[in-house]
């Protein structure tokens, strides 16, 4: 009998409680006060807390989601949303707890699995904030946070990552790159109450930074200082000669060359024809070249000479920086030329203790039965795409016979026609004649 049966908990929701009791009771002990603000695992009864918005319905542009676990699925019963079907704009969202994230670790996490050719398209998800008409929600609707993958092409292949600050939005400067494989990956953002940040994919540490510096949202602390000048005494000579080195006596009276000792002169050599002779020369291995003094380490050296930094007249220090406003509102709004990204276990919590948790509950344990199943399903495919072509082969041979058959046929009866065209014309010829 299927887990779930005749009102039995099912074997996911017993797992799923016996982690929750595993980190509440780790909470107790350690005595701090974590909370899970919004959970969604996409279990039976999803669609009651998610709303799937009007946005581009009158167009006929706007797609759905199907509550499925996708292809090569590690366990069929971990279901997510996928969307469907292809070139839609895709927009779905849950109201949530309202919260804020100030003098705390804000953690947002999901999973997504591009089983498709995506070809172009994102695949992020959005924290809203105020009131959303939920069922207008769509790609003009303000957000706090936007965060996750976006692929189009060879070349576009981004984990976005943008902030709202007062009204504005400001993407991450650094260029993040998202996995662009068909298995299932975790996307995981911390920002905590320094402002610093760190984004993990699959539990493992991609990058990190801090808002001052990897958003443009602040004017810098430190700035250049472009009316500094290199002073004049600044020796940037970090070698020089050695002004006690002295050149040796007799030392440029040395030859570069010299007559060859070893040379000997030829019996057949006859002075008073050819000459006196001369031993060839060879280089003097006592030369050592054109004197130079030594170098040494310049005593007065200072190193190469920077434009100094000087504090921004400009800045001004915002401590609230980090600070979201209060969210209200999870959603998932993308536009996709190919459909068939599942979405799940998105989680918005302020420990990333348990962030990892949930990775290992949810995606670790299964990510290598997904892989071999990826795998199979592949080999699959690929055979049947060699069955096909050979198949298209055999069918295209077959026609080319055909078409030969057919246009010999047709010359046989066209020789026959003309046989008889010429065979009738002599027979009149030669009654002609008689």
């Amino acid at each position: 009998m299927a887990d779930g049966a005749l009102g039995f908990p099912s074997r996911l929701e017993l797992q799923r409680k016996l982690w929750l009791l595993v980190f509440v009771l780790g909470l107790c002990f350690s005595g701090s006060a974590s909370e899970v603000i919004f959970e969604e695992r996409f279990e039976d009864g999803w669609q009651s807390r998610w709303v799937i918005s009007d946005w581009k319905k009158s167009e006929g542009k706007a797609g759905t989601f199907k509550h499925t676990a996708g292809k090569w699925a590690a366990d069929l019963d971990d279901k997510g949303i996928q969307t469907y079907p292809d070139a839609r704009h895709f927009a779905i969202s849950a109201k949530i707890p309202e919260f804020s994230n100030k003098n705390r670790t804000l953690v947002v996490q999901y999973s997504i699995k591009f089983e498709q050719d995506i070809e172009c398209g994102g695949g992020y998800i959005k924290l809203m904030s105020g009131y959303v008409n939920q069922k207008k929600f769509g790609g003009d609707t303000p957000y706090s946070l936007m965060f996750g993958p976006d692929i189009c092409g060879t070349q576009t292949k981004k984990l976005h990552a943008i902030l709202s600050y007062q009204g504005q939005n400001y993407p991450i400067k650094k260029d993040l790159q998202c996995e662009t494989d068909k298995l299932t990956h975790v996307y995981t953002f911390i920002l905590r109450p320094d402002a610093s940040f760190s984004l993990l994919v699959d539990n493992r540490e991609r990058e990190s930074g801090s808002m001052y510096t990897d958003w443009d949202i602040l004017p810098p602390r430190k700035i250049k200082d472009v009316h500094a000048k290199k002073p004049k005494d600044w020796d940037e000579k970090e070698y020089i000669d050695d002004p006690n080195d002295v050149k040796p006596e007799g030392y440029d009276s040395i030859p570069s060359e010299i007559p060859d000792p070893k040379a000997k002169k030829p019996d057949t050599w006859d002075d008073d024809e050819d000459g006196i002779w001369r031993p060839p020369k060879v280089p003097n291995p006592a030369y050592k070249g054109p004197w130079k003094r030594k170098r040494i380490k310049n005593p007065n050296y200072k190193g190469k000479w920077k434009i100094p930094w000087i504090d921004n007249p400009e800045f001004e220090d915002d401590p609230d920086l980090y600070v979201l406003k209060p969210i209200k509102y999870v959603g998932i709004e993308v536009w996709q030329v190919k459909a068939g990204s599942v979405f799940d276990n998105i989680l918005i919590c302020d420990d990333p203790a348990y962030a990892k948790q949930v990775v290992e509950e949810t995606w670790a344990k299964n990510r290598e039965a997904e892989k071999e199943a990826f795998e199979e399903a592949e080999k699959i495919r690929r055979a049947k795409e060699e069955e096909d072509a050979q198949r298209a082969r055999e069918e295209g041979e077959r026609r080319r016979k055909e078409r030969g058959n057919d246009r010999r046929h047709r010359d046989r009866e066209r020789y026959k026609d003309r046989y008889r065209r010429n065979r009738d014309y002599l027979d009149d010829d030669y009654h002609d004649e008689l």
